[in-house]
């Protein structure tokens, strides 16, 4: 059993795909898409995350098409954390087609200019509805947001926090990028109720001439930091696309692991998402 903990699904008219950089990914990318990368690729799950539309209508929408697709094993959605009506948000996410499928919810905190963002009381309250209801707080976050992660999960002991991306540290930069993320992401990784994702890194690198080695310190530094029991493998598809193929950014995981732990590739999203997998 391997199990993607990080992709997602869109269509072209999504606002954000209009930036030339993205024209390679500017299309349509559906269920058969994704079947067909899986075969690939020798994934049996997928957890399905929001893909920046900002509407409340793309969750409904995934966890009804992750409802008649036996692929899709969760769904993180989509609400602002800001939201005061947001517990009621999720209950009607929760009484829908597919609700039961409903597994965390993610902001676009890395969007916002604040790097103390996280801090604010307004915005801790959601984390904390979202942690009362069960459900994962999933963050995707730049790099220099990193502090305000460690501190928001230190003041919410209960609740489950997920870290996209690593925290998207600068692969690019290279030692120097290495460096600035691995201070930044150590108090996070001290943190237990935190587990991050091994996903979108190919992204974060030269995206026309990345290399294992590239992405090898920045992997080698998360496990040791956070463990393999903290860790999940997610492709980030299809936005790898711009960079790698999903089977290309699987297979550059499975090198610089040494194999296919079964920690990152399966039983870290099953335990932190609490998917139901017959």
């Amino acid at each position: 059993m391997i199990v993607d903990s990080h992709q997602h699904l869109w269509t072209a008219d999504y606002a954000w795909l209009a930036d030339p950089a993205l024209t390679r990914i500017r299309r349509d990318y559906g269920i058969d898409d994704l079947r067909r990368n899986l075969r690939e690729a020798g994934v049996d799950r997928t957890v399905l995350v929001e893909a920046a539309r900002g509407e409340a209508a793309e969750t409904t929408e995934f966890l009804a098409t992750a409802a008649g697709t036996e692929e899709i094993a969760g769904v993180v959605g989509w609400a602002p954390l800001t939201d005061p009506a947001l517990a009621d948000t999720l209950a009607g996410h929760r009484t829908g087609t597919g609700g039961h499928l409903l597994v965390g919810i993610r902001d676009q905190v890395q969007g916002q200019p604040d790097d103390n963002y996280l801090d604010r009381p307004e915005v801790r309250a959601g984390l904390r509805t979202i942690a009362a209801a069960g459900l994962v707080n999933e963050l995707v976050v730049r790099v220099e947001q990193l502090p305000a992660v460690a501190r928001a999960a230190a003041a919410l002991p209960e609740g489950r926090f997920v870290l996209d991306h690593l925290g998207k540290p600068r692969i690019v930069a290279g030692v120097a990028g290495l460096e600035q993320w691995r201070t930044l992401v150590a108090p996070v990784a001290a943190r237990p109720n935190v587990v991050a994702k091994l996903s979108g890194l190919v992204t974060e690198a030269d995206p026309g001439g990345w290399t294992v080695e590239d992405l090898r310190p920045f992997v080698t530094s998360a496990v040791e930091l956070f463990g393999p029991d903290r860790l999940m493998f997610g492709s980030d598809w299809p936005v790898c696309e711009l960079a790698a193929t999903y089977r290309q950014v699987r297979d550059a995981l499975e090198q610089i692991l040494g194999g296919v732990p079964e920690a990152i590739f399966a039983t870290t999203a099953i335990s932190t998402y609490k998917l139901e997998i017959e």
